[in-house]
């Protein structure tokens, strides 16, 4: 069996690969090291769409990709499309430290961190900032899965009332109540915050919209580690100059880098970072870990896990 991998991790994947695995290397510009024309299975790392190309074009006999991400809109292409090719994604693996952020930037937000840091910065002993409890505050998390169900874990460990949705409503851990993902604007009035970790596909794109803002209570929070291009960001912008919404943090846009340009960058309202909430030291050991169990699975003929549906973009 033969496998395309990518150079950029060939140090930590040789040493575990089956004996009887032959490993072709793509470079981050598409060029291979070995021949990839019979290879079944690819693991694709951190490179654009001219590498999963190249790829495609080079391994006709191809049936399996595999992506450490959790989205896969950038896979979703007719090349992929056209044939029979199984995706798998790493949903879950980025579950502990997205929550953990979710819950860092939630507490920043209702403990006034930036107000504080403000008054030191201009030595100023600022008393007339009042701190808020996150507790029965309520939190909508647009999107119940692995992270989704990870952030309301946490959230309702703080005594937050936790509500969701997703596309086939179900009880989910975590979660007083979960809507289907028609239900979930008639929450937004009483949500204090709004989280979104959903997936893009077309139905999720730009439906954070101008109707969504003006239905959210004047102190509400946004809080995006999903993609930018769920929210419409005009009407963003709208809703934090007029108070529609006290503020935001923004993990994630539609163009990334966020161009030094945007409006964004100057809001006193918004918190950004660099779509990084899913960083930590062991997020490398669990994509690898999960990546190993699925080439195990794949192997032997054993369903695989994190398995794509691509008509639902997810």
């Amino acid at each position: 069996m033969k496998l395309i991998l990518p150079a950029q991790i060939r140090d930590l994947l040789e040493p575990d690969l089956p004996t009887d695995v032959q490993a072709t290397w793509v470079d981050v510009e598409g060029h291979f090291e070995g021949s990839p024309d019979d290879a079944v299975a690819y693991f694709r790392w951190w490179t654009g769409r001219p590498v999963l190309e190249a790829v495609l074009a080079a391994a006709p006999g191809l049936r399996w990709i595999h992506t450490p991400s959790a989205g896969v809109e950038h896979l979703l292409i007719p090349q992929v499309l056209e044939r029979d090719i199984i995706i798998t994604n790493s949903a879950g693996v980025h579950a502990i430290p997205i929550a953990e952020f979710v819950l860092a930037l939630m507490l920043s937000h209702a403990k006034g961190l930036a107000h504080y840091r403000a008054a030191q910065a201009a030595a100023h002993w600022d008393r007339a900032f009042v701190p808020r409890e996150l507790y029965e505050q309520t939190v909508l998390v647009l999107g119940a899965g692995g992270i989704g169900q990870a952030i309301a874990e946490r959230a309702a460990a703080f005594g937050m009332r936790v509500w969701g949705a997703r596309r086939t409503p179900r009880p989910t851990p975590g979660f007083a109540r979960v809507v289907g993902m028609d239900g979930w604007r008639a929450l937004l009035p009483a949500a204090d915050y709004l989280v979104i970790a959903a997936p893009l596909t077309p139905a999720t794109r730009g439906m954070i919209d101008a109707p969504a803002f003006a239905a959210m209570k004047p102190d509400a929070y946004l809080i995006n580690i999903a993609r930018g291009a769920i929210v419409v960001e005009e009407a963003l912008l709208q809703a934090l100059r007029t108070g529609q919404i006290a503020g935001a943090a923004l993990d994630t846009f539609e163009q990334e880098p966020l161009p030094p340009e945007s409006p964004l960058w100057a809001l006193p309202n918004v918190t950004i970072t660099p779509h990084t909430t899913a960083g930590s030291p062991r997020m490398r050991e669990r994509q690898l870990a999960l990546f190993f169990e699925n080439l195990r699975r794949f192997r032997s003929g054993e369903p695989l896990h994190n398995r794509v549906d691509p008509a639902a973009g997810y």
